[in-house]
């Protein structure tokens, strides 16, 4: 494969804590521009909705309603919700965005075990709603809410007619689409590789960038058994989630599983060693 990056002009944007960039493979830089802009009204509106740092987000909300209350939300929102849940069952529980008190301790150094989790939500499945139960359980989407957007901007894009773009939220997850292969570099401690990717999601995890962030959801302090995790998938909120997923597993093994199998293309992983590939089981 070429090292070269498709032609192509870049754009990039502020947001959710980390820097969106566009490469869109369009002749006409104006247009590339135009598409670019829309992309990043669109990610200012999402985040507007998810991010639990906005006082009147959807998330916000949510985490301050009283017992009994009912909440109506975006149609955007209610479509991640269902989608952290979804993921919830299929990592049976590793996936969790209530999760974020707990985050937040570790990150702080805190003393004392992180805080409990408490109370119960109502995600309605049929309508773009919520509904406290018992009030305290507070939402975070930050493990999913960059793949989230990812997902969301790709079909604004195609949308547009735009042909091939490379989409990424900072270093964490990157997002490609179209006839166009791109050469996307994993960077590890000691090493780095350049991976090819096409119509498929990359997303990585670890321990280097905002430090020990990965909290297993049974509150103990574990040792995680990579560096870094790196993988590939369809679409990027299956890769933002299993790459958290898969640290906190710990064991390629799980590749044999057939329903996680189904949505891992490939996967790559950092250890003492550096960083190598993981061979895919034949199923």
């Amino acid at each position: 494969m070429s090292a070269e990056i498709p032609e192509s002009h870049l754009f990039e944007h502020e947001a959710m804590n980390t820097t969106f960039s566009i490469r869109i493979c369009e002749p006409d830089l104006k247009v590339a521009g135009v598409m670019a802009q829309q992309c990043f009204d669109e990610l200012d509106l999402l985040e507007g909705k998810l991010s639990r740092f906005i006082d009147d987000s959807d998330i916000s909300r949510i985490n301050v309603m009283s017992e009994g209350e009912s909440l109506y939300v975006t149609e955007q929102t209610h479509a991640c919700l269902l989608l952290a849940l979804d993921y919830y069952a299929k990592t049976r529980g590793l996936f969790d965005i209530t999760l974020g008190r707990a985050i937040e301790h570790r990150k702080e150094k805190a003393e004392g075990p992180p805080p409990a989790i408490e109370g119960s939500l109502i995600i309605h499945p049929d309508r773009p709603a919520v509904t406290c139960q018992t009030p305290g359980r507070e939402l975070d989407l930050g493990g999913i809410g960059k793949g989230f957007a990812l997902d969301q901007l790709k079909q604004k894009l195609i949308e547009w007619n735009a042909q091939s773009a490379l989409i990424a939220a900072g270093a964490s997850t990157q997002l490609a689409f179209g006839d166009q292969t791109w050469p996307v570099e994993i960077i590890g401690e000691q090493s780095r590789q350049t991976i090819p990717l096409r119509n498929a999601a990359l997303s990585a995890s670890g321990t280097g960038i905002q430090g020990s962030h990965i909290i297993h959801p049974d509150g103990d302090e574990q040792e995680l058994p990579w560096k870094h995790v790196w993988l590939t998938t369809r679409t990027a909120v299956s890769a933002d989630v299993w790459s958290t997923a898969l640290m906190l597993i710990g064991d390629t093994e799980v590749l044999q599983v057939p329903e996680i199998a189904e949505e891992i293309d490939s996967l790559f992983i950092e250890d003492e060693s550096g960083i190598s590939e993981v061979a895919r089981p034949s199923l």
